[in-house]
């Protein structure tokens, strides 16, 4: 018996392996399931759309029960200037999975063109830098005795990776589509053993849109997507569909190509704050061995112009 349950978690520590390298180097930027309401951490354009301070913090688990499963804490912020087609923002990015760590830190500028009375252009502007560590040496490698894999020898130590990104994004009231490439430099690094090097920040390539239907005084229905690509990985799309009753909650479920599904939900507590969850659910092997990806949100403006509260934000 004690073979086996050796064996058994031999064979699932090396199936969340894979599925890391798989999650690390097909898709190495962090994924959202409240995409449509924390676009600014991959689209700059979308700073100074709130027309308002507003500030987002969210937190992201993956495969919990899984030691070492990939957890992500984003912050942004964004306001307006005096100059109300300028918005300004910063993005804070903490990405963990297992012993690799990053840490990227973005400022965010827009700038937006009137192009109907209702509808507005805005190209996004995103520079700063990430911090990346990884001790190598640190890791469990199933190799035979006294086999090395140089891939995994010594400490990655890059304090300061600089890089920026750019974003278009067009939006009204009920609608919304951008397209932006959050980092155009591709970095690379070398752990400094038998000179091994590999890519470390590849190109993503992030697409989005969203309409909002009215189908009566008390309920609206948003279908949204987000499409992703990295050059050597497949597309992957999340399909939302989602409810809002009576302008305070938000209800949704929604489907990605990466063998995932999961529902949404938001409160709108006020015309300030918003408080939102996620939960998905994996259909791969690594199913039945972890409980789930949680994802909570909560974001607070601060609109010093006092105005008539009407309709929330739709995004």
């Amino acid at each position: 018996m004690k073979m086996i349950k050796r064996i058994s978690n031999y064979g699932l520590s090396l199936l969340l392996l894979l599925s890391s390298v798989t999650a690390s180097f097909g898709q190495q930027d962090p994924m959202y399931s409240q995409y449509m309401f924390n676009i600014q951490a991959f689209n700059p354009a979308y700073a100074g759309t709130w027309q308002s301070i507003g500030i987002m913090a969210l937190g992201r688990h993956q495969w919990v029960g899984f030691e070492g499963a990939p957890t992500t804490y984003t912050l942004t912020v964004q306001a307006p200037l005096r100059n109300e087609n300028v918005g300004l923002g910063l993005s804070v990015i903490n990405d963990e999975i297992g012993i690799e760590k990053r840490l990227a830190v973005f400022a965010d500028y827009s700038y937006r063109l009137k192009v109907t009375d209702d509808v507005s252009l805005r190209f996004g502007l995103k520079a700063g830098f990430t911090n990346y560590e990884n001790d190598l040496n640190a890791y469990r490698l199933y190799v035979p005795e006294g086999g090395t894999d140089p891939a995994f020898q010594g400490v990655i130590d890059k304090k300061f990776m600089p890089n920026f990104g750019v974003g278009a994004f067009m939006h009204s009231e009920k609608f919304y589509a951008g397209f932006s490439i959050p980092k155009v430099l591709q970095n690379d690094f070398e752990n400094g053993v038998e000179n091994y090097n590999t890519s470390y920040e590849l190109r993503h390539m992030t697409l989005i849109g969203g309409y909002v239907v009215e189908l009566s005084d008390a309920v609206k229905f948003k279908p949204s997507f987000n499409a992703r690509y990295m050059k050597g990985s497949p597309i992957v799309t999340d399909i939302n569909a989602s409810f809002l009753f009576a302008d305070r909650f938000w209800i949704g479920a929604m489907y990605r190509t990466a063998e995932t599904f999961g529902f949404n939900t938001q409160f709108i507590i006020n015309e300030k704050l918003r408080l939102g969850y996620a939960i998905d659910f994996n259909t791969s092997n690594i199913s039945s061995y972890n409980d789930g990806i949680h994802e909570v949100m909560m974001s607070y403006e601060l609109n010093f112009v006092k105005s008539r509260y009407t309709s929330p934000r739709y995004f």
